[in-house]
């Protein structure tokens, strides 16, 4: 597993957890550990963004996406989701914000359906309850 996030990293580290990497040769990662900017629970999206410290590739590249969320990230509408990234960022906004729902899906070829076709095979969200801070 890889998580370039220091975050992570810590919270990986406090638990005794031996198995994270942190390189950039992910063509080795079993998965990939990032946050998120927030989730929208109407849809069951998850929006991240080039601004994270794991980047653009992470969340896509390996087979298995996991994402370590908390429950003041959680915003019911996509309106109020992006609203909250606008806010965030307001003049430097991320030169990417991507909005997964789960791995992608194509039946572009013979009408058989393929997951993870641009990205993950498996996306996972880890939710923590913990307060804004």
């Amino acid at each position: 597993m890889f998580a370039w996030e220091y975050l992570l990293q810590d919270l990986f580290q406090k638990q005794g957890f031996k198995k994270l990497r942190v390189g950039n040769n992910l063509d080795k990662a079993d998965a990939g550990v990032t946050t998120c900017e927030c989730l929208v629970a109407r849809t069951g999206s998850i929006l991240i963004s080039s601004r994270k410290e794991s980047g653009r590739a992470l969340p896509i590249f390996p087979p298995v996406h996991i994402v370590i969320a908390y429950s003041h990230q959680i915003f019911y509408e996509m309106k109020e989701a992006l609203q909250f990234v606008l806010g965030k960022y307001e003049s430097n906004m991320p030169s990417m914000i991507s909005i997964a729902t789960g791995p992608s899906r194509t039946a572009d070829i013979e009408k058989t359906l393929v997951l993870g076709a641009h990205g993950p095979k498996e996306v996972y969200v880890l939710f923590i309850d913990q307060p804004a801070s």
